[in-house]
């Protein structure tokens, strides 16, 4: 009876042990061990700045962005709307008024706001209204959510002077908006593509 007791004890320490174990190491898709994020953001340089881009369906939109060096983190989610708290299906529905976006973490000292914008143009056509390829609907919208100042300056010199190249026929339909809410997407929406093991979306570096 005493050995079995010691037994049950040494099995209920263990499994304590592997709970407190695995909340300290999440194992990533590919079963390796991933840093926490506050370890990750450990090595985060003191000044980061975020930028915020609506070009079509997220997932390919995001994947683009994480091939930039400089870029320390990216999101994918909806911003623009009324509506709180919103899921896929409310934004699909269209009537929330919000645009899948990604929100980008950036260093400036390696990235600038305008390398990005550069991106932003090269991976979506922006004369389209309310779509991007196989992709339409209000949700699917060109959009640059600006944080500051300095950002919607960026953004609209940026715009103008991709007007006045004469690179498309015609308009840019692009809006530029201060920076909104941004509710984070579902969980499997995030890195999508990498997950699933693909390259590309509908979209790829010009």
């Amino acid at each position: 009876m005493r050995i079995a007791a010691g037994a049950l004890a040494l099995a209920f320490a263990a499994l304590i042990l592997h709970g407190f174990t695995g909340k300290a190491e999440k194992m990533s898709d590919n079963g390796k061990t991933r840093q926490s994020d506050a370890a990750a953001k450990a090595d985060w340089p003191e000044i980061t700045e975020t930028a915020t881009f609506g070009a079509g369906c997220f997932w390919g939109v995001e994947a683009a962005f994480r091939k930039i060096e400089g870029v320390l983190e990216t999101a994918v989610g909806y911003s623009g709307g009324h509506y709180d708290n919103p899921t896929y299906k409310d934004v699909c529905s269209g009537r929330t008024g919000h645009a899948e976006v990604v929100r980008v973490t950036f260093d400036p000292e390696r990235v600038t706001y305008g390398d990005l914008l550069e991106v932003f143009w090269k991976i979506h056509d922006p004369t389209q209204v309310n779509r991007q390829g196989p992709d339409v609907g209000y949700q699917y919208r060109s959009v640059v959510f600006f944080h500051s100042p300095a950002q919607e300056k960026a953004a609209v010199e940026s715009k103008k002077a991709l007007e006045e190249s004469g690179k498309y026929s015609r308009p840019i339909a692009t809006s530029i908006e201060p920076a909104a809410k941004f509710w984070k997407a579902e969980e499997y929406h995030q890195q999508y593509l990498e997950k699933k093991g693909l390259a590309s979306c509908h979209i790829s570096l010009q």
